[in-house]
C-alpha cells in the first residue's frame, strides 16, 4: 500500500483551483522570504494535537486523501493571480504563478488514532512551498478528524448496530460531503447524503420525510395510510415507514396493515426513544411483524446511543450532533515549523509549545495486540527494542518530490484499518467519561538513542 510509484501533485485535472483556500498571511511571509532569500530554506512543519477536546480519550485522523486531491489542484493560475494582484509584488506574483510542490510529505494513515503530540503529518521542502500549504492542510484535517473522531465513538457505542449519517441538513453543503465519507471511514453503514456516493461511493439511504406524511391531507384530514400506500407501491414493502407523525400506536398499526409484517422497518424521529422502541416492539411482535426494525433518529450523539444500547434498537440515524460543533469539537490540530536547515527549531509561548525536530512516530503493542504507548523518535533514527513488545510504523510516505505516492490505502482500506487499530485500544480507554488519552505518548530524544 505504500509503493514509491508517483504521480503528479498537480496534474490539470480541470477542477478548480484550491490555491486561494488560504491566508493572507501564508502569501506576506512568501513575499519578505523571497525578498530576503530565505523562500528556499529546507525545512520540515508537522502537524499535531498539543491536546484532545475534553472528554476525548483518542482521535481519529480523517481527511488525508481528500488533503492529497485537493493539493492536486493547488495552483495560481491567472485567475488566482488576478485576485492577489492589489497586494502582491512583481516577484511574489511570478514565484506563485510558477509555483509546484516539490518536497516530500509522510503521514498517519487515515483512519489511525492519534493522540497529544503524534506527527500526523509531516511536510519537508522549502520554506515558501510548505507554509502556502498551512491553511489547506489544518481546514481539511481539522475539520474531518473532528467529524471521525466524534463518529469513531458513536461507532463503539452503537456495539455493531447500523448507523445512517444524516447531517447533510445541518452544516455547510461541501462539509456535509466530507462528514460523510469520514463517517463512512470510521464505521458508519450509510449516508443519506447521494453527493458523498458519488464522489466516493459511500453507501446511501432514505426515505421519506414528515412533510410526505402530511401531504397526503385531505378534506376529511390527515390521511396516513394514503401516504404509507404510496411509499410501498415506489419502494416495495423493505422500506421504512416513519410513524411518529401523528400518534405512533396508530401509526405503527397503520403501517403493517398497509405493508404487511414483512414491512422493513419503522423510523421514530421524536420522544422519549427508549421507551418508544420498547413499546413499538411490542406492537410489532403482537401484529406479528418480527422482523420489522426500529429506527430512531433525532439528536443522538454516542452518550444517546450508549442510553439505548439495552433498548430494541436496530438502527440509528444520526445527523446534528455529528457535523456540528457540539458533538464533535475541533481536533486542535496545528502547523508548526520544527527543522531549518537540519536544525530543530520549537515555539516556546506558554500552552502552546511544540516539539522541536522532525519526528517519527512507532506503536507498541502486547502481543495480544493491546496497544500500550506510542514512542516518537528522531525521524531518521532506528527505534531501539522495547522489552518484547511488538512496533508497528505508523508514519507512511504520501508525496514524494512533489509527486503522491500511488497505491496509498483506497477509502475500504482505511475503513478496514480504522477498525482494527480501535480493536487495539485498552478497554478503558473506550470509555465516554472524562479521562487520561488512551496510551500514553514518550518523546525519545536524540541523545537517549543507542550510540548517542
Amino acid at each position: 500500500m505504500t509503493s514509491t510509484t508517483t504521480s503528479p501533485v498537480t496534474p490539470g485535472s480541470g477542477r478548480p483551483s484550491t490555491a486561494l483556500l488560504t491566508d493572507k498571511y501564508e502569501l506576506t511571509m512568501i513575499q519578505a522570504a523571497l525578498a530576503d532569500g530565505t523562500a528556499d530554506r529546507p525545512c520540515v512543519f508537522e502537524v499535531f494535537a498539543r491536546r484532545l477536546p475534553a472528554g476525548r480519550r483518542y482521535g481519529v485522523v480523517g481527511g488525508t486523501g481528500r488533503l492529497l486531491e485537493r493539493l492536486a489542484d493547488f495552483r495560481f493560475d491567472d485567475e488566482e493571480i488576478d485576485a492577489l494582484a492589489d497586494s502582491l509584488d512583481e516577484r511574489t506574483a511570478d514565484w506563485l504563478r510558477a509555483f509546484r510542490f516539490t518536497g516530500d510529505v509522510d503521514g498517519y494513515p487515515e483512519g489511525e488514532l492519534f493522540f497529544p503530540g503524534s506527527p500526523v503529518l509531516s511536510i519537508r521542502g522549502g520554506f515558501a512551498e510548505c507554509v502556502v500549504l498551512e491553511t489547506l492542510v489544518l481546514s481539511v484535517l481539522n475539520h474531518d478528524s473532528a467529524i471521525a473522531s466524534a463518529a469513531a465513538r458513536m461507532n463503539w457505542a452503537a456495539d455493531g448496530r447500523p448507523i445512517i449519517e444524516m447531517g447533510s441538513r445541518r452544516t455547510h453543503e461541501e462539509a456535509a460531503v466530507a462528514a460523510a465519507r469520514v463517517a463512512y471511514l470510521t464505521g458508519f453503514d450509510a449516508t443519506s447524503n447521494v453527493e458523498a456516493t458519488r464522489r466516493h461511493g459511500v453507501p446511501s439511504a432514505g426515505t421519506s420525510a414528515h412533510s410526505f406524511t402530511l401531504l397526503h391531507t385531505g378534506p376529511d384530514g390527515p390521511d396516513e395510510a394514503a401516504a404509507f400506500r404510496s411509499q410501498v407501491r415506489a419502494l416495495g414493502v423493505g422500506t421504512t415507514l416513519l410513524v411518529d407523525t401523528y400518534d405512533i400506536t396508530a401509526g405503527v398499526e397503520t403501517a403493517i396493515e398497509v405493508a404487511g409484517p414483512e414491512l422493513g422497518g419503522v423510523r421514530i424521529d421524536s420522544g422519549d426513544l427508549g421507551v418508544l422502541a420498547r413499546q413499538v416492539r411490542d406492537q410489532l411482535d403482537s401484529l406479528g411483524a418480527y422482523n420489522t426494525r426500529i429506527v430512531v433518529s433525532g439528536d443522538l450523539d454516542e452518550y444517546a446511543i450508549a442510553a439505548l444500547r439495552a433498548e430494541p434498537v436496530d438502527v440509528y440515524g444520526v445527523g446534528t450532533k455529528l457535523v456540528t460543533g457540539s458533538g464533535a469539537p475541533t481536533a486542535g490540530m496545528v502547523y508548526k515549523l520544527v527543522e531549518v536547515d537540519g536544525i530543530p527549531v520549537a515555539k516556546r509561548s506558554a500552552h502552546k509549545e511544540s516539539l522541536p525536530g522532525a519526528k517519527r512516530a512507532i506503536r507498541l503493542h502486547r502481543r495480544t495486540g493491546t496497544a500500550v504507548e506510542e514512542v516518537l523518535l528522531p525521524f531518521s533514527a532506528e527505534a531501539p527494542e522495547e522489552n518484547g513488545l511488538e512496533k508497528r510504523e505508523l508514519v507512511i510516505p504520501l508525496i514524494r518530490g512533489g509527486e503522491i505516492v500511488s497505491g496509498l490505502p483506497t477509502l475500504e482500506e482505511s475503513r478496514a484499518h480504522h477498525s482494527s487499530v480501535m480493536v487495539s485500544l485498552p478497554w478503558e480507554g473506550l470509555a465516554l467519561s472524562e479521562g487520561d488519552p488512551a496510551i500514553p505518548v514518550r518523546v525519545v530524544p536524540p541523545e537517549a538513542l543507542p550510540g548517542a
